[in-house]
């Protein structure tokens, strides 16, 4: 016998389930690819950096699945998204923070785009929904500019990279040193 297919009534457009599924590969991209920088750290010797970036690699999948649910319960269909074209190797550790940074704003358009999309359909669930990521790419874009600015106040002879690595790990943990309870 072949099993029917149950679709309720909904109020999430098909528009921002598709923004909303695009939004959920954009946190699995960044998942992977903070999983292969810390790896990327680690074999390199940035221990602290890659300590960093596995949390931050868990973090983004919290992400992804906070998203991932919310369209489910909406009514949507949350799509596994493939993942391709991830970086492995890096020149430097100040190449791995500088392209969080440029990713991290990457990401705040995107949600602002979202948002934006919401507020112009008068999808205020979803626009509440999406403030906590509102708030949350703030605080990514803070630690990924600061994490880039250490650079430039320690500077990267002698000793300046192990204290770089060393002040990288405090900068994510005192982030989210009041984040208790949340992804």
């Amino acid at each position: 016998m072949e099993r029917q297919q149950v679709t309720a009534k909904r109020s999430l457009t098909q528009e921002t389930e598709d923004l909303l599924n695009k939004q959920i590969a954009m946190e699995a991209s960044s998942s992977a690819a903070y999983l292969s920088m810390a790896s990327w750290c680690e074999m390199t010797g940035y221990e602290n950096s890659a300590q960093f970036l596995y949390m931050h690699s868990d973090e983004e999948r919290g992400h992804m699945l906070k998203l991932f649910h919310y369209v489910n319960e909406a009514g949507g269909h949350s799509l596994q998204p493939e993942i391709t074209g991830i970086k492995h190797n890096y020149n430097s550790l100040r190449e791995v923070f500088e392209t969080i940074l440029e990713h991290e704003i990457a990401v705040t358009n995107s949600i602002n785009e979202i948002v934006n999309h919401c507020y112009q359909i008068k999808d205020f669930t979803t626009m509440n929904f999406l403030n906590w990521f509102v708030e949350e790419q703030r605080e990514e874009e803070t630690i990924a500019r600061r994490a880039v600015e250490l650079f430039d106040l320690i500077g990267e002879d002698g000793v300046g990279l192990w204290t770089i690595d060393k002040a990288i790990l405090s900068l994510g943990e005192s982030a989210h040193s009041g984040d208790a309870g949340e992804e």
